[in-house]
């Protein structure tokens, strides 16, 4: 390949990894500013705490077991783009459907429909976003769609939090999002119409080695990971707290889920090139300040809150 061609490719991919992260940047936005107000407006229908806490735990676990399922569909049939449309369609369009909720039954449904289908697209868009990584670099790739979805992630709740002190209704919170969503759907096509072929975005085939399991090492990171993820409370039972016990109002609820977004995008960040340069220390000191937000979150007041929800 001449030197102009893969210069070429390799603004193509740029362009395609960037239209993808503002595909994520507007779901992120969608969903993570509604999961600023899941809890509290779960409460407010009558759910318990118990209830909260398998509605989110539950819809995190199927969301997570049907992504190797559907990977696995992208892959054997190479409809990849028909798989992330019909992901990012359910993924956005129950969002703002969580404002006709009448009961809390029907949120749940909604709820675990909207990890339902961040599951199905997730996987494919991935692979999608692998093939530009050849040209441009792979660490540049997922830093820049990560960094697109933090900013999603940071704004998203920001808006609920205005929309909550303007109106002062969920529902009105929910109901505003259906503008991000859509913006998220139309630029969806916009990437399908420009970018019909991503594969051709690699510049050599991929190698395949062969393999004979995993290493212990994997094994014990594994297990460690699954024991740290145990460990951590999801934010609509964090939120759910938060309005029962009126620890805080309903928009500082929103505020702080923005401000924690905003954190964990400057901490991986900072983190990741601390990682680079000192090694294993710094993740397991990253470990062990997450690990303390329990008491903050669930016994403190406002500024412990914040201080958890940081760490």
């Amino acid at each position: 390949m001449t030197k102009n061609r893969r210069g070429s490719t390799a603004r193509l991919a740029f362009k395609f990894v960037l239209t993808i992260g503002i595909v994520n940047l507007f779901a992120d936005l969608t969903y993570e500013g509604a999961r600023s107000i899941t809890g509290p407006f779960l409460e407010s229908l009558g759910a318990s705490a118990v209830a909260v806490a398998l509605i989110a735990g539950g819809g995190e676990l199927f969301g997570y077991v049907l992504r190797s399922v559907a990977g696995y569909l992208a892959d054997k049939t190479h409809r990849y783009w028909i798989v992330i449309f019909a992901g990012y369609v359910l993924n956005m369009l129950v969002v703002p459907a969580l404002a006709l909720a009448g009961n809390w039954p029907v949120a749940a449904v909604l709820m675990i429909a909207e990890r339902t289908g961040r599951g199905i697209r997730k996987p494919a868009v991935d692979a999608l976003l692998s093939y530009a990584g050849k040209s441009i670099g792979r660490g540049w790739v997922f830093g820049l769609n990560e960094g697109l979805d933090q900013a999603g992630a940071t704004f998203g709740p920001l808006l609920v939090a205005l929309v909550l002190y303007v109106r002062g209704g969920y529902r009105a919170g929910f109901g505003v999002l259906l503008i991000s969503a859509l913006l998220c759907l139309a630029t969806l096509i916009v990437a399908r119409v420009w970018y019909p072929r991503p594969h051709e975005l690699e510049q050599k085939p991929a190698e395949f080695l062969e393999t004979k399991g995993f290493a212990k090492a994997f094994w014990i990171y594994a297990a460690g990971g699954a024991l740290i993820a145990a460990g951590f409370a999801d934010f609509s039972l964090i939120s759910f707290h938060f309005k029962k016990a009126a620890t805080i109002s309903d928009t500082q609820v929103a505020l702080v889920y923005a401000l924690a977004m905003g954190a964990a995008a400057i901490t991986n960040l900072v983190f990741g090139r601390l990682y680079d340069r000192v090694g294993f220390p710094i993740a397991a000191a990253a470990f062990l300040l997450g690990a303390v937000f329990a008491p903050f979150v669930f016994l403190g007041q406002f500024w412990l809150v914040l201080a958890g929800m940081v760490l």
